[in-house]
């Protein structure tokens, strides 16, 4: 029997041994005995002896190895404290511990006396238990979890009266208490989860306690429920968002930035309901929060992104409003608007999957040039290549934006150059990207910067370009866009005008220089410009080496586009065949080229034929006897006189010394305005000797395209009716190995 020193018995033996019976009554009746006993000594202020019957409860009954006795201490503890009455205070400390400790206890009766234990506890000292509350939590936390539904439910009725007492105490810490609740808001368990939301929200309902003071550290928790199994926690978890969201617009100082940070976070979750409550809190933090959020924009903004192409519609309803509303606010670097972090989420999102949110990526690069062109400019760099290789991509409305954002660049000479060398040098080394995207984004950049500035700049690239195979790609895919786009009429009639006016001859000689690459091209800039003798001579000066099938499909194509309404003057012109005798040298020139069978020939010849007869006497003889020197092949595989044949139904017209010849170009060295043709006609000669020359050197030896003899007065030819087919069969003859290039910013 436990004594005092001077050997007084602190419990009888009888209740010592009742106290620690199997039946819950005996014990029942045990504890009021300890409340007596306590009640006395409390009347003496025999502290002493009161100490000393609370360590007998706790060591040798609550702490006991057997069940029965720690049931025996728990309610002993709990009667002791009801005894103790205003005085528990002071000696609470030693009796929460034992209590407490007994929250973990293997024995469930145990766990649930414990509770109930604490529970009498509360209702004796109510306000002073608030110092034990982190502890108390704690072990509520826990238990919340039990897998035994009794002692759920004690533990239910205990956190219900630990949460009034809390609610009216004016000695609660919320600061120290929130380092708990963010560590225990990861824990994944349902009932422990439901336990955490129950106490948010019955202390965010005290208004003496600021909770939305310190929602950034739990508010990652609290979105982390939206993804539960369990839709009651989902329903609890989103009506506490909502009511701290409806604080924030009544606050007058919230810390958003936080906030935004995991809120962002949350919005590349995969659970569709908590991306949704993430973009619903963005759109109503940008809205409210001014200028707080400004270094917070690039990260909102690759949130945003992504879920401009969300497969929820809602998300991508609330995200498109949200950009809306980022977009429509002008912050400043002074601010803490970071133009290069924004930058690189657009760059990164150029290569999403998704149309959307490239065309949006696409969107904000523009915006910032309108706003910051300084600050983006000094990141072109980094942004070019990007926007290069989106030219490729397969949503013409992406490649027009894309367009539209390299020409807002090259708003200035300087960058006006560097896009033009950026845009060859991709195609350069994307032949794919110039055969998808090529006529597009020209055309478009023509429209956008002016088409005679885009011709102009390309034309001197192409004029020093080293790789003279992709030079003759890039002059014939020029030239067919200058003879075809609706964007380039203007040019084409200031073209029109070259012999007779100075703007007009001098496009033609700064194109001229480049167009020498292909000797098709230059002859259609020359049908353009009615420098019609030019294009003859230009006809005449081909060599034998030159007659190969891509030189007869280039002159396919030219002859189809005699037939549109580009050249339409020019057919009108051979009404007055004698007015023009050069342009039907020219035509005859081209016809010569073509092979008998093609339907290309039969095009042209038949629209010679339609020349009217008159008599001009030199007109026959004139054609007749000019000399095309890389026809020789050709004539040689005719039939004796078939040149003349040919020509023989062009009627004879007269002509007077005094008739008016408007492509006439006289034998001295300057043309009309001063085009020096002479040089220009040597420029394509010397053009055409550096082709032979890089060809010997990349090409083994071809078998010529040199008819075979006539037989029976026929000219058979290896070449297709349909030049199309003929070209992608032979292009892998044609094709050439590019060498190994320098870099193209060297």
């Amino acid at each position: 029997m436990a004594k005092m020193a001077d050997g007084t018995p602190l419990l009888s033996a009888s209740t010592l041994r009742t106290l620690a019976d199997k039946l819950y009554e005996k014990r029942k009746n045990a504890a009021r005995e300890v409340e007596a006993v306590i009640r006395g000594l409390v009347a003496q202020q025999d502290h002493q002896r009161i100490s000393s019957l609370l360590h007998l409860l706790v060591h040798d009954f609550a702490l006991s190895p057997q069940s029965n006795h720690r049931k025996g201490g728990l309610i002993g503890l709990a009667a002791a404290t009801m005894g103790l009455g205003s005085d528990a205070a002071q000696h609470l400390e030693k009796i929460i511990p034992p209590v407490l400790n007994s929250f973990t206890d293997q024995d469930i009766r145990v766990r649930y006396y414990a509770c109930e234990a604490l529970y009498n506890i509360a209702k004796a000292t109510r306000g002073d238990l608030v110092f034990f509350f982190n502890d108390i939590f704690d072990a509520l936390c826990k238990l919340s979890a039990d897998s035994e539904p009794s002692v759920q439910q004690a533990a239910h009725l205990l956190d219900h009266i630990v949460k009034d007492i809390v609610a009216q105490s004016d000695q609660f810490s919320i600061e120290e208490f929130i380092p708990l609740l963010r560590e225990r808001m990861n824990v994944l368990n349902p009932f422990v989860r439901q336990f955490l939301v129950g106490w948010i929200t019955v202390l965010d309902r005290e208004t003496e306690i600021d909770m939305l003071g310190f929602l950034p550290d739990f508010l990652d928790g609290l979105f982390n429920m939206l993804s539960d199994s369990s839709h009651e926690i989902r329903q609890q978890a989103d009506s506490a968002l909502e009511e701290f969201l409806r604080e924030i617009k009544d606050a007058p100082s919230v810390d958003y930035g936080k906030m935004a940070e995991i809120l962002v976070q949350r919005a590349a979750a995969p659970d569709e309901f908590t991306r949704l409550t993430s973009f619903s809190w963005l759109n109503e933090f940008v809205k409210l929060s001014g200028e707080q959020l400004v270094p917070y924009y690039a990260d909102i903004l690759g949130a945003l992104l992504p879920a401009i192409s969300d497969n929820e519609e809602r998300i991508r309803v609330v995200a498109k409003e949200t950009n809306e509303e980022l977009r429509s606010v002008k912050a400043e670097p002074a601010e803490g608007f970071d133009i290069g972090a924004v930058l690189v989420i657009a760059r990164r999102e150029l290569g999403s999957d998704w149309e959307a949110t490239r065309l949006e990526a696409l969107r904000w690069i523009a915006l910032l040039l309108e706003r910051h062109r300084t600050e983006v400019l000094s990141f072109l760099d980094d942004i070019f290549p990007a926007l290069l290789s989106s030219l490729a991509d397969t949503s013409d409305e992406v490649v027009c934006l894309v367009l539209e954002v390299q020409a807002c660049i090259a708003g200035d000479a300087q960058h006006f150059h560097r896009l033009m060398v950026f845009l060859v040098h991709k195609f350069k080394i994307e032949q794919t990207l110039l055969e998808k995207r090529g006529t597009l984004a020209l055309r478009r950049l023509c429209t956008l910067l002016d088409a005679e500035r885009v011709y102009r700049e390309l034309a001197t690239i192409f004029e020093g370009e080293a790789d003279l195979e992709f030079a003759t790609i890039m002059v014939q895919a020029l030239n067919l866009i200058l003879l075809t786009a609706p964007e380039l009429a203007e040019m084409r009639s200031l073209l029109k005008l070259s012999l007779l006016n100075p703007a007009g001859g001098d496009l033609f000689v700064s194109l001229s220089s480049s167009w020498c690459h292909s000797s098709i091209a230059t002859v259609s800039l020359c049908l353009l410009a009615q420098a019609y003798q030019h294009a003859s001579a230009v006809i005449q000066a081909l060599g034998e080496s030159d007659i190969n099938v891509n030189l007869l499909v280039q002159v396919d194509k030219l002859v189809r586009l005699l037939e549109t309404p580009t050249f339409a003057y020019l057919r009108l012109q051979l009404l007055e065949p004698g007015r023009y005798p050069s342009l039907l040298k020219t035509l005859y020139g081209l016809l010569m080229l073509l092979p008998q069978q093609s339907a290309a020939f039969k095009m042209l010849r038949t629209r010679l034929k339609t020349v009217p007869s008159q008599t001009f006497m030199h007109m026959q003889s004139s054609l007749a006897s000019s000399q095309f020197p890389g026809l020789s092949a050709i004539r040689r595989s005719a039939s004796a006189g078939g040149f003349s044949q040919r020509l023989s139904h062009i009627p004879s017209i007269q002509t007077s010394s005094t008739s008016e010849d408007s492509d006439r170009i006289s034998d001295s060295t300057n043309g009309p305005l001063g085009i020096n043709f002479a040089a220009q006609l040597k420029q394509f000669e010397y053009m055409q000797h550096q082709h032979h020359l890089y060809q010997s050197q990349n090409n083994p030896p071809r078998r010529t395209l040199t008819p075979p003899p006539a037989q029976n007065g026929h000219h058979p030819s290896n070449i297709s009716d349909d030049m199309t087919d003929s070209m992608r069969r032979t292009r892998a003859d044609s094709q050439v190995r590019m060498p190994q290039r320098t870099s193209w910013r060297s």
